[in-house]
């Protein structure tokens, strides 16, 4: 096993106690079951860190099982996402499995159910099912088709999968006890008819096994030793077991674990919600930036690493609870402050000339590529007369504590020279369009001789060696903490501010080379990710000021 103090959670636990008194073997075998209907999604990301990762601690393995038991809402479009996106997340499943895969045998031990008298044809609807099941504390009733024969109870059970039934005409449900305090347990249904074709199968089922049905006969199957979930699947253990005790199986019964999914302030990671977002035109598609799916997440700059390395940090724990939003913003900072070139790139531009440069001088300056790393070299920016500032880094009329440029004040252009700001240009509506400035020659390097001081040093970018490039910046998608605590519905908290699209950007000459998804740090302003389909296209992925810090200082001080 691998050694990880952060590993030390209670499923490492029960894992860690069932090596010990030799169940399974001492083997450790989990699996990924997502459902091939949407794109993962940063909740997902847990679980698949969870199941990966517990195997690799146990120099197991884990395999990816696509869970694709319903043909009305799975694509080959999913399955292929879901694929990319483990491997991007550094992930490789042992083998890509899918519960489609095993329909002929989950049939014939549904006909061994029936065989034994554990299981029956109702042709009651869906919505007498649900009423006859009762609720906590109101009793069941039993449908008037629970008593049928074994015989006559097969005879439609191979009809219904030759496919001479309508849809919804009838189920197979098994047979356990309508007065069960576990809902779950009263005769749950096992099959529903469905005349659709399926991504895999195509035309060759009329019916399909459900969740419940399929779920733990499937992990038995393939031999999984610790069958991971969340926890909302704790009430869904007891029949999970039931199933798998009331088969022959080929090999150990499965142990069901539950652990608390991933919630973050700010996100919703409803499938039903997120696709309502794109259908609507409320964002761009799934791999729209402000979406919490992992194509999204990789999209706006989010290292898989980053993602991991929380995943694992907040280990799991059987209470469910909403994470932090700058928390794991924290995470990504932290790892992009490490890889990411240092760029300079002035968003909102403001024209700034140098009334003493002489005239058609160009200097050339050797700036850091990343402070952190000193193997990442240096490059060449070029400086001239004319150069774009940011139009906050002005102020004609400064307000108290405003220590950037201003008329009268000095300050230091980055890398570069120490200027003072003596009078602006203005257009016909009193607008500041161009700020006019006196250079200090000795000042080379931005260090005056004669050692005086400035308060505040401004990036820029030379006017004759700029690119022009558009950049996104994002706010929360939601503006509650908890969306829809107020109302019930999360799609009412809205942020309809979640991103500003600046298409007038000066960009340092060396931003036109980026590689398509690389991430760089633009210079005061944050972490920046080019987009892998539009050039010159910058999406912020978080900025440079670390809010969880503020944040768990607040709360320290409380």
């Amino acid at each position: 096993m691998t050694a990880d103090p952060a590993a030390n959670d209670f499923i490492h636990d029960i894992v860690r106690r069932d090596n010990e008194q030799g169940r399974f073997g001492g083997r450790v075998q989990t699996r990924f079951p997502p459902e091939p209907n949407g794109y993962l999604h940063i909740g997902h990301a847990k679980a698949i860190v969870v199941d990966f990762g517990l195997a690799e601690d146990f120099d197991g393995i884990c395999n990816l099982r696509l869970d694709d038991t319903n043909p009305d809402t799975e694509e080959t479009e999913y399955v292929d996402s879901i694929i990319d996106d483990i491997e991007w997340l550094g992930y490789t499943p042992a083998s890509v499995l899918h519960a489609s895969d095993y329909f002929d045998q989950l049939y014939e031990w549904a006909e061994y159910l029936v065989e034994q008298g554990k299981a029956y044809v109702d042709d009651s609807d869906i919505e007498t099912i649900s009423a006859q099941r009762g609720g906590f504390g109101k009793p069941g009733i039993e449908s008037e088709y629970r008593n049928r024969s074994v015989e006559e109870n097969l005879d439609l059970l191979r009809r219904m999968r030759a496919g001479e039934f309508p849809d919804g005409s009838r189920v197979l449900r098994a047979k356990i006890d309508m007065q069960h305090e576990n809902m779950q347990l009263r005769d749950p249904v096992m099959y529903r008819i469905r005349h659709a074709d399926h991504h895999r199968t195509g035309d060759a089922w009329d019916i399909y096994p459900t969740y419940d049905w399929a779920h733990g006969q499937s992990d038995a199957i393939e031999g999984v030793t610790h069958s991971i979930c969340t926890l909302e699947f704790d009430t869904h253990r007891a029949l999970y077991d039931w199933y798998l005790e009331q088969l022959p199986l080929p090999s150990d019964q499965p142990k069901q674990i539950e652990f608390a999914r991933l919630e973050f302030t700010h996100t919703v990671t409803s499938k039903r919600r997120l696709k309502k977002l794109v259908d609507d035109g409320v964002v761009d598609g799934w791999d729209d930036p402000r979406m919490p799916t992992l194509r999204a997440l990789r999209r706006r700059g989010y290292p898989a690493a980053a993602i991991r390395a929380f995943c694992r940090e907040i280990g799991t724990t059987r209470t469910n609870s909403r994470q932090s939003i700058e928390a794991l913003e924290s995470y990504v900072r932290r790892d992009l402050n490490a890889t990411a070139q240092r760029r300079m790139a002035v968003l909102k531009p403001l024209k700034l000339v140098l009334t003493n440069w002489p005239e058609g001088q160009v200097d050339h300056f050797e700036v850091a590529n990343n402070p952190e790393n000193p193997a990442d070299g240096v490059r060449e920016v070029a400086f001239s007369g004319e150069l774009w500032i940011e139009q906050d880094d002005f102020a004609e009329v400064p307000p108290p504590k405003f220590f950037r440029l201003s008329p009268g004040r000095e300050v230091r252009l980055r890398g570069a020279y120490l200027i003072t700001a003596t009078d602006v240009v203005k257009d016909a509506d009193g607008n500041v369009v161009q700020v006019n400035a006196t250079y200090d020659p000795a000042s080379r390097g931005g260090n005056a001789p004669d050692g005086r001081k400035v308060k505040s040093t401004m990036h820029w970018v030379s006017a004759a060696h700029a690119v022009n490039g558009t950049v996104a910046l994002y706010d929360r998608l939601f503006t509650a903490s908890a969306p829809g605590e107020r109302t019930g519905e999360p799609l009412d908290d809205l942020n309809p501010n979640s991103r500003e699209l600046l298409t007038d950007c000066r960009l340092e000459a060396a931003l036109a080379d980026t590689e398509p998804g690389a991430v760089v740090q633009f210079e005061r302003l944050g972490y920046f990710a080019h987009d892998d389909r539009q050039p010159q296209l910058f999406h912020r992925t978080v900025g440079l000021r670390d809010e969880w810090a503020a944040i768990q200082k607040r709360q320290g001080a409380r």
